[in-house]
């Protein structure tokens, strides 16, 4: 099966690549974004979160491994199908400073993708191994929800350099954060931290903050693993519809303060891992 302005790069603590040889032979970091299940906002804030690294100076490529339903491509506002490589290789679609790579991008946005797991998997091997990802600082991997065939896939096909697990507060989401986690120390993938997505609501007319999903589950999850907490990200409704507008909010100064940190807090971990 076959698919077809200069910034000062920051120091990403690590002095050395992850792979000896092939297009990933210059990334530095391999980031995993997981969630233990859908609907928290996961692709959401692996997109922002990219935005927010490349703003800081850093070479960011963004791969979506959600096959079934890549959503990358809507929230970059990107629809255009990604070129060839004088080796046949696919490169990044390049938008708002990162690489992105999505299947969305080839098989089309409103396309369903069937397969079975054996398909999913090289499809995953293909975006890791024949895209020419260049020199990055980070290549974070947006994956789909749960711990199934793609998670195990590329735990077992790249040296990730961690994992971030996106939750909400609220139980049930915290309930497959420990699924999640388990996962990652079963294949022997460090896990950075977690974010807490739609921490609180800030009402726009009273500015006062509601915690629609529960308080605090998130931060008690990441003391309970002893693992990092890299912070609350609030619901916003300008979040919502930078994403669906196809700009992220990231890229909005305004909004810097909710996501530098996360991205921050995330390159500080990896610097003290290395």
């Amino acid at each position: 099966m076959q698919f077809f302005s200069k910034k000062k790069q920051i120091d990403s603590g690590v002095p050395r690549t992850l792979f000896a040889e092939g297009p990933l032979a210059s990334v530095r970091n391999a980031v995993a974004i997981a969630s233990g299940k859908g609907g928290v906002g996961k692709s959401t804030l692996s997109v922002n979160l990219a935005v927010s690294l490349a703003a800081q100076g850093a070479a960011v490529g963004l791969l979506d491994a959600d096959i079934y339903g890549p959503s990358i491509p809507l929230m970059a506002g990107v629809s255009e199908e990604p070129a060839l490589s004088n080796e046949q290789r696919l490169l990044p679609v390049k938008a708002h400073g990162i690489g992105l790579m999505s299947i969305g991008f080839i098989a089309g946005r409103d396309a369903p993708v069937i397969w079975r797991g054996p398909l999913l998997a090289r499809a995953l091997q293909q975006f890791l191994h024949q895209v020419e990802w260049g020199a990055l600082d980070y290549l974070l991997i947006d994956l789909p929800p749960g711990t199934g065939d793609i998670p195990l896939t590329l735990s077992q096909s790249i040296a990730l350099s961690g994992a971030v697990v996106v939750t909400t507060p609220q139980s049930v989401a915290l309930e497959d954060v420990e699924r999640g986690m388990a996962m990652f120390e079963k294949v022997e993938v460090d896990v950075l931290g977690v974010v807490e997505n739609m921490s609180y609501y800030l009402c726009p007319h009273c500015d006062k903050r509601h915690e629609i999903f529960g308080k605090g589950g998130g931060r008690a999850a990441a003391k309970r693993n002893g693992v990092g907490f890299f912070g609350e990200v609030p619901l916003l409704e300008a979040i919502r519809s930078a994403g669906d507008g196809g700009r992220p909010a990231a890229l909005e100064k305004q909004y810097e303060p909710i996501f530098a940190p996360v991205a921050a807090g995330i390159v500080d971990q990896l610097r003290s891992l290395a």
